[in-house]
């Protein structure tokens, strides 16, 4: 029989995942530290918003006083496709839908106020850089750039897609790869009138590609006047994220180095778009910030796990690209699943090891987002092909494993 070890499990990374798991632990009763680089929870843009359909994994991670506070973080609490919708894509130049899915049950979440849901109840040890981490006679000897260390009994690196943790575990293989699509995003401000041209389209979220150009727009609310607080006010508005992505095939199709340039360059590529999607885009301010995103992918390649000591979870495990909504999905489920494994091994009777739950750990989770890694690269192809932006496509393709058919959900 396995005994519990007597270190905590260190968790590097206060992002959804790391706090999905810290949540999932302590609702077992198994003892961990969270180690962040930031300062502060707000001290890096939180992203825009989530699409989350691992409700369930979600709920064996949290307590039922923040399970019952999911409604609160929703971008619409009003809208009523909770149990199930449909999901519309468009011609950009004609604004006609070419797809239409059922889609199964999820919430439209607000990212930043998940983030901070997760975060209640756990205190994150923020401003610590790893450095390195060792293995010892007594566990795992974890070091940051600070000069303090901390000694536990297992490593979980889930510090994002360009993971520190990986990188020490991985020297030669944990660079990701680098995908030949440029893709710009924005959030505008909408007023009521502006704003229902889109939401008549869809209330929350919609996709169009063009037949010309392979040129991609996504649209959605990231909140309505009574979530965001502007109703009953003098300025009423909704809060929309609007985002566009294109294949690379000359030099000219790079993003320009300065913001100005940047918003330049979705309006000269909105020129083509059928008015609906154009306007819009040609009434974003010279000074709006235009963020870019790099997609990059990194296929859940082999890592050593120590005898058990060490693993990754979420983006560090499995970065892909957002086309299909999956990573922080995944990512979720990966700590669920890794939490039930630890429970196991905590066990007073019958536990298995610590090698043994990771064994299993990686065991669900390596072809489960393997294949997501590839379909969501395939969902990055199809997104920019208007002959591909189907049923058939790797937009909204199912895993079988997981019976889940999602829509693109960029966050």
């Amino acid at each position: 029989m396995a005994s519990a070890p007597k270190q905590p499990v260190i968790i590097v990374g206060a992002g959804v995942v790391g706090l999905a798991l810290a949540q999932g632990l302590k609702k077992e009763g198994i003892p961990f530290i969270v180690f962040d680089r930031d300062e502060h929870i707000d001290a890096c843009g939180h992203g825009w918003a989530i699409t989350l359909w691992a409700l369930e994994a979600l709920g064996h991670c949290l307590p039922a006083r923040l399970l019952a506070r999911l409604e609160e973080i929703e971008i619409d609490p009003t809208d009523d496709r909770k149990q199930g919708g449909t999901f519309t894509m468009y011609n950009l130049k004609t604004a006609e839908p070419t797809m239409k899915v059922t889609l199964s049950h999820q919430r439209r979440i607000d990212r930043e106020k998940l983030r901070k849901l997760l975060c209640d109840g756990i205190d994150v040890q923020w401003n610590k850089t790893l450095k390195d981490f060792t293995e010892t006679d007594k566990g795992m000897l974890v070091s940051f750039e600070d000069g303090t260390s901390v000694l536990g009994s297992l490593v979980v690196g889930v510090d994002g897609a360009q993971s520190k943790v990986r990188q020490q575990l991985c020297p030669t293989t944990h660079e990701l790869h680098q995908l030949p699509i440029r893709f710009l995003g924005t959030t505008i401000k909408m007023s009521p009138e502006e704003a229902k041209v889109f939401t008549e389209l869809d209330k929350l979220m919609f996709q169009a590609t063009h037949p010309d150009t392979g040129t991609f727009f996504w649209y959605a609310l990231l909140g309505a006047p009574a979530v965001n607080g502007s109703d009953n006010t003098s300025d009423p508005h909704y809060r929309c994220q609007l985002n566009i992505s294109w294949p690379v095939k000359t030099p000219d199709d790079e993003i320009p180095a300065t913001n100005a340039g940047r918003v330049r360059k979705i309006k000269l590529l909105a020129e083509v778009f059928e008015a609906r999607f154009k306007k819009p885009v040609m009434d974003i301010p010279e000074d709006l910030n235009i963020v870019e995103i790099k997609f990059r992918k990194w296929p859940v390649l082999p890592w050593p796990t120590l005898g058990g000591k060490i693993t990754l979870a979420g983006d560090a495990a499995h970065a892909m690209t957002m086309y299909r909504g999956e990573a922080a999905n995944h990512g979720i489920t990966d700590a669920n699943v890794l939490k039930d494994n630890l429970v196991k091994m905590w066990a007073s009777e019958g536990g298995i090891s610590q090698d043994e739950a990771l064994q299993s750990y990686e065991a669900n989770m390596r072809p489960r987002t393997l294949w997501s890694v590839n379909a969501s690269r395939q969902a990055w192809l199809d997104s920019h092909d208007h002959e591909k932006s189907n049923v058939g496509s790797g937009l909204v393709s199912v895993q079988e494993a997981n019976k889940v058919a999602v829509p693109i959900s960029v966050g």
